[in-house]
């Protein structure tokens, strides 16, 4: 499941971005919104902020996670596989993929499907267990062996049986929250600063909309962070279902192989069991493959 954090900050900053704009226009135009807490007069009731930036926060990320297994489809161009007419090396994905779901204790099976691309790469995805997609690049089954690629949809099907998505959820809730939060604050207080009633207003939504974003980059170290942890405990959970040495191989193909990752898709490029990151270790939402091994060799 290794693409989906990026894509999850961006969809998340859109919709706070959205909904701040809209809320903001009403609001110039004479729409009450009591629970916004902080205008540009400065006056903050603090309850009533933090009410209104846990309602957007959790709305925007709960929308995010809804949206998920769509948006990836459409832009991957995932063809699903149907299970009833599927034959050949597609019927030997979705066994593969259910065996291993059934190993991880799952009742409902995901969607499996193949995105066309030369990349080496796979992903997973969805709101919950029982609408999760698990996907991979033609690239990989056409150069990978059958060990290598059971190892891989193993670390995919870990991720949706441990419920990651869900996890991340909150997690992005809460920041969002924070950021909702914070950046009205910030705003009130910048916004003291002018002495124009009109220009005031302006200052005012311009403040929350770069503070928003601000925050918004500030707390995608923590999610980054979150997705490097899942990504060790991912290879662990795949150890355990497919076996030690296949999800080892797994990651020293992915390794041997890093040069055939697709870089255009960067939204979604945190969804994928590897990512060619060249963003500093903070930012980036991927362990790199000779920490992964590592980790690995030593459990």
């Amino acid at each position: 499941m290794g693409k989906r954090i990026l894509l999850f900050i961006i969809t998340n900053v859109l919709i706070l971005t959205m909904v701040t704009i809209v809320f903001s226009i009403l609001s110039m135009f004479g729409v009450e919104i009591p629970s916004m807490g902080a205008t540009a007069a400065g006056n903050i009731n603090y309850v009533s902020l933090l009410i209104f930036s846990a309602v957007i926060g959790f709305s925007g990320a709960f929308i995010s996670l809804g949206l998920s297994r769509i948006i990836a489809k459409k832009m991957m161009g995932v063809n699903v596989i149907d299970p009833g007419t599927s034959t050949g090396t597609e019927r030997e994905l979705v066994d593969k993929v259910h065996r291993l779901c059934r190993s991880a204790g799952m009742v409902h099976m995901p969607e499996v499907g193949i995105y066309n691309s030369k990349e080496v790469n796979a992903f997973a995805t969805g709101p919950t267990k029982k609408r999760s997609l698990v996907a991979v690049s033609s690239g990989l089954l056409n150069s990978m062996d059958d060990n290598s690629v059971e190892g891989v949809l193993a670390h995919e099907v870990a991720h949706v049986a441990n419920g990651d998505m869900i996890t991340m959820t909150l997690l992005q809730g809460i920041i969002n929250t924070f950021v909702v939060f914070l950046s009205r604050i910030v705003a009130s207080i910048v916004s003291r600063f002018v002495q124009n009633d009109g220009m005031r207003m302006l200052v005012h939504f311009a403040a929350i909309i770069v503070f928003q974003i601000i925050f918004s980059i500030l707390g995608s170290l923590v999610v980054n962070a979150y997705s490097r942890y899942r990504e060790f405990h991912a290879d662990k959970g795949g150890a355990d279902l497919a076996g030690k040495d296949k999800m080892k191989q797994a990651l020293q193909s992915l390794q041997a192989r890093s040069n055939m990752v697709d870089d255009s898709q960067t939204s979604l490029q945190t969804l994928k069991i590897n990512n060619k990151s060249t963003m500093a270790s903070l930012f980036s939402s991927h362990p790199p493959l000779d920490e992964r091994i590592r980790r690995l060799e030593e459990k």
